[in-house]
């Protein structure tokens, strides 16, 4: 094989198994406001009324992700979980978070805007909302879905 050859081969693996770099990107929360929702739920509860803006990568496809949940105040998400590894901030609001395969109030944390949490692949949590809409940033390295532990909880049903 000749050195040019192999040079072109090494040049097209290594260039395809890059990431796409991540755009730039500043909003504030005004512009993120008027810049609506994504029709899609990947990565939500899936729950009516939950949104999602997908900021950075796509969910559905392998590769590095960014989402803004968006969950209306007095909202209950049940026991669920992802099949991807995510870290999320608390962006505004008041979020009620717990893990655990049912959803159980004794053991949600509370955490106000700046808190950190994460989402171990498969390990299932739960959230609520009170009197006021939160939004939470998770990121994760997709595909991403959600798969409730109590397939009764599924807002599909």
């Amino acid at each position: 094989m000749s050195t040019r050859l192999l040079s072109a081969l090494i040049l097209i693996a290594t260039s395809t198994a890059l990431p796409a770099p991540i755009p730039e990107l500043r909003l504030t929360p005004a512009e993120l406001r008027a810049a609506g929702f994504d029709e899609t739920k990947v990565g939500s509860s899936g729950l009516p009324g939950v949104h999602t803006k997908v900021l950075s990568g796509d969910p559905t496809k392998a590769g590095f992700y960014s989402i803004l949940l968006f969950v209306p105040p007095n909202t209950t998400i049940q026991a669920h979980s992802h099949r991807d590894d995510r870290m999320a901030a608390v962006v505004s609001g008041t979020w009620q978070f717990g893990y655990g395969k049912q959803f159980d109030a004794g053991v949600l944390k509370t955490l106000p805007p700046g808190s950190v949490y994460s989402e171990p692949a498969a390990v299932h949590h739960f959230a609520r909302t009170a009197s006021e809409p939160v939004v939470v940033q998770l990121s994760g390295y997709g595909p991403t879905d959600t798969h409730y532990f109590d397939g009764a909880n599924e807002p599909a049903r």
